[in-house]
């Protein structure tokens, strides 16, 4: 619990983080940043969490940054300050799954931080945009090039150059989002999908994380040669051997995160 977020352990194994600045729509200011990075490292290195979640309230993810922190900055402040990047690689630096489960709006500095996330559920409510444009800007928190990776140049470009928002139904058909679900069930089938996550070895999911992550970043080749690795190296883990011993006896695998 701080000042702009909640938490809470879900049983034993998922933890939740919620964006609390209703009154300003969750726009991300840096006390939020800074307690959201740390929240996220600190569940990262709890070794009874297998996956965490980071979400808003109904209405929404979270709006924007918070412009009235930002607005009487110049260049010098800004480029110095490097605004939020120590709190953008935090979350970046996790290695566990983190789930994004975004219902209302997700502009801006919000879709930035949900696309920073590892699978996205949203609700049928959710609104996507990069709205920057319209206040004389461009997007700074990796709008410009999470998006584009996502959904590709030309859609990217429109809604950066336009500044319109994307219902939840065109964000899931973009591949945006992973899972589309009514906004009265979203946080049910959120916490479903941890626990599904959590209830795995934390040594595969990890490995499967990163090796996804490598997918972006990398040519195929590379990428097929640094997955063979991972591959190769889970042999060296207990819960490979608990898993497929669990296989051949058909009984549920008993994983111990070694």
């Amino acid at each position: 619990m701080g000042e702009y977020i909640k938490t809470e352990i879900i049983d034993g194994s998922v933890a939740l983080i919620q964006l609390d600045r209703p009154k300003a729509m969750n726009a991300l200011c840096n006390g939020l940043m800074e307690e959201l990075s740390i929240a996220l490292q600190d569940f990262d290195r709890d070794s009874d969490i297998g996956c965490m979640i980071v979400t808003g309230n109904e209405k929404s993810f979270a709006a924007g940054m918070d412009i009235k922190e930002m607005q009487s900055k110049d260049f010098s402040d800004t480029y110095y300050e490097d605004m939020l990047v120590d709190s953008a690689d935090r979350i970046m630096r996790c290695r566990k799954p983190i789930i994004a489960a975004v219902a209302g709006y997700a502009l801006g500095g919000g879709c930035e931080l949900a696309m920073m996330c590892d699978i996205m559920i949203v609700a049928d409510n959710a609104k996507f945009g990069q709205p920057e444009v319209t206040i004389g800007t461009m997007p700074g928190f990796g709008g410009s090039q999470r998006l584009t990776r996502l959904i590709g140049k030309a859609k990217s470009m429109e809604m950066c150059l336009t500044g319109r928002m994307m219902e939840a139904e065109e964000a899931m058909l973009c591949g945006i989002a992973s899972r589309l679900v009514p906004a009265e069930d979203l946080m049910e089938e959120t916490v479903g999908v941890a626990k599904l996550i959590a209830s795995k070895s934390q040594m595969s999911t990890m490995m499967i994380k990163e090796a996804v992550n490598r997918a972006e970043e990398t040519s195929l080749s590379e990428g097929l040669r640094f997955e063979r690795r991972l591959f190769h190296a889970s042999f060296s883990t207990k819960d490979q051997k608990e898993g497929m011993q669990a296989f051949i006896d058909k009984r549920n695998p008993d994983f111990i995160n070694n």
